[in-house]
């Protein structure tokens, strides 16, 4: 193995150490001084590597190794080292710290590649702190949507005004992006964030699409009164009306038995939120999944379907936006079966594996080929600080993304 193992395990223990809670949970919001902190350990690493660091105006930190032609398509890496509020130690940055390693041995080996490469943690893939991800991964391809400056998380916080905290040039947006056709592709090292691989005791698996994500907010509001006065047949309650959509969504995304569609409400506010009054308004985000946009696009008119006859049903009003829409996405055929020439190089089974989360290939698959390796995670956690993926397993995929480095530099040289 050409990986230096140790190092990698190192790398992961001293990043392990920033916005850590508990014993191995994580709490990096984007745009924060705690992955600022991320991103000074993780460039010093890059430096070593031989890289040139940055953080852009979108607040990417950006690693480059030059190529002898750097007029060449730049071929791109990496993931986030953002978390969850509730997060673990390896979903976002296996892609950073992988990729870091997997360029390091490329300059310990003396390898001068014609073409650049660039190693990338993005901006807030995550999308907890905003409501809205892959803000990086997007920025960089000039696809940010009207209104998400204004943006602002529980504490009445900005977009704007984190990025300008962050030490970002708002103004200066056009100067960070990349122009179209200088992006030769992208690799993305991950966790599986599922139990495929761990279930069927295998360590690597190659990824053939991303589900797409649909991501909704829904308001309802009722009237609030006294609980112990209003007879229950003139209530106007908007808590018993998202209650009958949140199981009416399970039903929804359940009605075919083995489909890989997923529907869930996470998060929900509530007005007044007192004990003894009626629930005047409520909040809450809808997520709906699925790697067929037929089937996803005909779940989602039975879901606003559901709101409009619940609402008439219980005399509320509702309100409905979007938040995030993008179809399913296909990992490029090419880079795909180089990762499985390097997989079966290393003695290995690896199955092919659709991704149910989104991850910022997702965002990159807009604008060039793309392609993934998952790595194991013990009983597929993750967003959880019980999240976690061995050594061993780590150190094997970074050696696949290795040698996929190697055949795509070599392949599709100019």
């Amino acid at each position: 193995m050409k990986i230096n193992a140790p190092r990698l395990s190192d790398h992961f223990k001293q990043m392990s150490e920033i916005g850590k809670i508990g014993e191995t949970g994580t709490c990096r919001p984007a745009h924060s001084k705690e992955e600022k902190q991320a991103f000074e350990l993780a460039a010093s690493w890059m430096q070593n590597a031989g890289m040139k660091t940055h953080i852009d105006n979108f607040g990417n930190l950006i690693g480059r190794l030059e190529g002898s032609k750097p007029e060449l398509p730049v071929l791109m890496m990496g993931s986030h080292l953002d978390s969850q509020p509730y997060g673990g130690r390896f979903d976002g940055v296996a892609g950073v710290l992988c990729a870091i390693e997997a360029v390091t041995i490329l300059t310990e080996s003396g390898v001068k590649p014609e073409r650049s490469i660039e190693v990338i943690s993005f901006a807030d893939e995550e999308g907890w702190r905003f409501k809205k991800g892959l803000f990086g991964s997007r920025g960089i391809l000039g696809k940010l949507e009207q209104g998400e400056l204004q943006r602002t998380d529980h504490d009445g916080i900005t977009r704007e005004q984190a990025l300008i905290d962050f030490g970002c040039d708002i103004t200066k947006f056009a100067e960070s992006e990349y122009k179209p056709g200088s992006i030769h592709c992208f690799l993305e090292l991950h966790i599986e964030q599922g139990p495929i691989l761990d279930w069927s005791n295998k360590p690597i698996g190659v990824v053939f699409g991303i589900s797409g994500p649909l991501w909704l907010t829904v308001k309802l509001k009722g009237m609030a009164g006294h609980t112990g006065s209003v007879p229950m047949h003139l209530r106007q309650d908007a808590l018993l009306g998202a209650a009958k959509i949140i199981v009416g969504l399970n039903e929804i995304v359940t009605q075919i038995p083995g489909a890989p569609t997923v529907g869930t409400v996470a998060t929900i506010d509530v007005f007044p939120a007192s004990r003894n009054i009626i629930a005047e308004g409520v909040t809450f985000t809808l997520d709906l999944r699925d790697i067929d946009l037929d089937r996803r696009n005909a779940y989602e008119k039975q879901v606003r379907d559901l709101i409009a006859t619940t609402a008439e049903k219980h005399k509320l009003t509702y309100e409905i936006s979007e938040d995030t829409n993008s179809e399913p996405r296909y990992c490029a055929n090419w880079i795909k079966d180089i990762i499985k020439e390097e997989t079966i190089t290393q003695g290995l089974d690896a199955p092919e594996l659709m991704s149910g989360p989104f991850h910022d290939a997702l965002a990159l698959s807009y604008a060039c080929d793309y392609g993934m390796i998952f790595i194991r995670c013990k009983d597929g956690i993750s967003h959880n600080p019980l999240e976690y993926s061995s050594d061993e397993d780590l150190a094997l995929g970074t050696e696949i993304l290795y040698g996929t480095i190697l055949k795509v530099l070599a392949k599709h040289q100019l």
